[in-house]
Order: structure tokens, then C-alpha cells, then sequence
């Protein structure tokens, strides 16, 4: 950690410690402490985001955006970013790589796995209420800091070159699957380009553990890890927090309770501005999330996993199977899901 030490006094002048902060799969994360505040540190991996430069002005405009509002209009706080000595949003170390540094949030943690249904009914609150904070933020005014994120078709186009190519076992469970349920990976591309979706600004990757609770009233204060915000459905943003919240082990299942919970909050925040083709595309939306992100763990293993960060060489395999009988078990509940969506729906229109 000494080695940081002096990439993060081009922050702060008087730093007197650093020590690793969460386990994100993509950046490396620090925690600077100083005197005064401590604030996060961290590299920014230039292999997903080539442009750092674009992820600084994106949070730059979201932090505009959400000053303009009334303290009464905001429920949740969003990092701040910390220039260098040099007043400047990044610094590049001898190496190419980029730093930033963002306010620390103090008094919070994030959980990684649901604890009770006051959870989720928070997550689905903070989704909900990031997405309408921004509903009127025109999404073509953000860069697309990774083009092709969470478009399932370019993912599974990847994945059948990959697979053609690569000299790994083939999974036949994986393999299988993905044959099986490919027409599903164009639903809600499809959507969008037949004019029933709209692009809105998105998180990118609201799981679970990009929720900041705070430790003595345990409601969610933040929502953070804002690299992959941009133009974007919010479909994947509410689908891939319920893949995150609502995932069981042993045996991987999906859980109804938790996704009543976390819905019926979300809607609640959401309700002023969904149509009746959002409302529609909610089932698609929570099906196709965990079969997008098999794909993507399925697709790293066979490349030799350059993407997501493993401690073993099958971990990624592992992960794709667990996403697969993630989506199986929507599957077999989308009867229940669809009927729940339904009653949330009425509800929300009759309030």
C-alpha cells in the first residue's frame, strides 16, 4: 500500500493510510485516510473503460443535474468528485493508468446478500428514486462509456465467435442453454427500436452491493459505483438489481417474496413516468438479465477470463451455470412474476 501513497497525495497533501475498499470485479479500490475525511481512491481499469476522461464527465453532469433540485427532491447522495492538487478530475501515474478520487460516505455499508424484505424494499426505493431523479436529465447529453453494454445480442454474437475459436472444454449444460434460449436475447432491443421503450439514464449495474446503508437507520443513503451510467433502458438497470437481490443458493433459485418487495417500491418511485410497454417489458426484463450475464461469464471462460477478475480458472464457468439456473427458475415462476407486475400496475395507477 505504500506504493499508493504517492498517488494519493496528488489528491490530498496529508494522507496517512490506504487500504483496500469492497471487491468490485473491474477497478481497483481503495480507502485513503487523512486528518480531515477520508476519500476513495481509485484505478480505474483502462481494458473496460479506454475513455476515463468520459466517466469524469458523465458523473460531472449527474452531480449538476442533482444540485438543481430542492434538498425535499433528494433522497439519495451521489459521490462527489475530488480534483487533484492540480485542480484536475484525474491523475495518470508513470504507468498509463488513471486515478480518481470520490467523497467517502461515511457511516454506510453495503450488504451482499438480502437480510430481510426492509432490504429490499430499500433497494428497490433507491433504484427507483435514482431513476426518477434523472427521468428528466436528457440522456443523450451523457457519453456511452462502454458502447455495446447490455445489448444481449452483440453479447451472444460474441459468444458464438468465441466459442468457434476457443480451445476450452465446451460446458455442455452452458452451451445448451444458451442454444436453447437465444431467440430471447433481442427482446427488449427489439423494443427499443420499434419506438416501445425509450432510452433514459441508467446505473448500469445497481447490484445489491452498489447500495450504501447507513449503519444506525439501515435505509439506503447512496447509490454508487457510477462508472457504467449512460444512455440506456432502465429495464436492465430493474432487471439486473433483482438478478442481484432476488438470486438464492443452494439451489440456485429466485426468490418471489424479495422481488414483491423490491418492485412494489421501485413502481411506487417509477409510477409517474411508465408507460404501458415499460410495465410489459418488466417480465422480459428480469428473464433476460441472468441469461445476458451467463453469456458474458460463459464467454470469458472459453477467452481465458481477460474480463471479470477470478481466484481460479473455472470461477467464471461456475458463475455462467449459476446465472443459467437463475433464469430457469424465472422461467418456471413467470406465470406468478407476470401476475405480480400486473397487481403493482393497478396499484400504482390507482394511487
Amino acid at each position: 500500500m505504500n506504493a499508493l501513497l504517492p498517488i494519493a497525495k496528488q489528491f490530498a497533501n496529508a494522507v496517512t493510510g490506504i487500504t483496500p475498499l469492497g471487491n468490485g470485479l473491474i477497478n481497483d479500490t481503495y480507502l485513503a485516510a487523512t486528518p480531515s475525511s477520508p476519500f476513495v481512491l481509485q484505478r480505474i481499469n483502462r481494458s473496460v473503460f479506454p475513455e476515463p476522461e468520459q466517466i469524469m464527465g458523465n458523473l460531472a453532469t449527474l452531480n449538476r443535474h442533482i444540485a438543481q433540485k430542492t434538498g425535499t427532491q433528494v433522497k439519495l447522495q451521489i459521490p462527489e468528485i475530488l480534483k487533484t492538487t492540480d485542480n484536475a478530475p484525474l491523475y495518470q501515474d508513470q504507468h498509463g493508468d488513471s486515478w480518481r478520487a470520490l467523497s467517502f460516505i461515511t457511516d454506510t455499508e453495503s450488504i451482499e446478500t438480502i437480510g430481510a424484505l426492509g432490504d429490499a424494499e430499500q433497494a428497490g426505493f433507491a433504484l427507483g428514486h435514482f431513476h426518477r431523479l434523472l427521468s428528466d436529465l436528457d440522456p443523450l447529453l451523457l457519453h456511452d462509456t462502454l458502447p455495446g453494454f447490455h445489448i444481449t445480442p452483440g453479447y451472444l454474437k460474441r459468444y458464438h465467435q468465441v466459442r468457434q475459436q476457443s480451445d476450452q472444454p465446451k460446458d455442455c449444460y452452458c452451451a445448451d442453454f444458451i442454444a436453447r434460449l437465444q431467440p430471447i436475447a433481442d427482446d427488449l432491443e427489439a423494443a427499443r427500436q420499434q419506438g416501445l421503450l425509450s432510452l433514459r439514464v441508467i446505473h448500469g449495474d445497481p447490484k445489491l452491493n452498489n447500495f450504501l446503508f447507513d449503519k444506525h437507520t439501515h435505509k439506503i443513503v447512496s447509490i454508487i459505483d457510477l462508472d457504467t451510467v449512460k444512455p440506456g433502458l432502465v429495464h436492465y438497470d430493474i432487471g439486473d438489481c433483482l438478478r442481484s437481490c432476488c438470486s438464492t443458493s443452494n439451489p440456485v433459485g429466485f426468490d418471489l417474496d424479495i422481488c414483491s418487495a423490491l418492485l412494489k417500491s421501485y413502481l411506487s418511485e417509477v409510477g409517474a413516468f411508465f408507460t404501458e410497454h415499460d410495465y410489459h417489458y418488466l417480465y422480459p426484463a428480469i428473464r433476460l438479465i441472468p441469461f445476458e450475464l451467463g453469456i458474458r461469464f460463459y464467454t470469458d471462460y472459453l477467452e481465458g477470463n481477460r474480463y471479470f477478475k477470478v481466484t481460479e480458472p473455472e470461477q467464471n464457468l461456475q458463475r455462467a451455470a449459476d446465472q443459467f439456473r437463475l433464469c430457469e427458475s424465472i422461467m418456471a415462476q413467470e406465470p406468478v412474476i407476470k401476475k405480480l407486475i400486473a397487481q403493482l400496475q393497478n396499484k400504482v395507477n390507482a394511487d
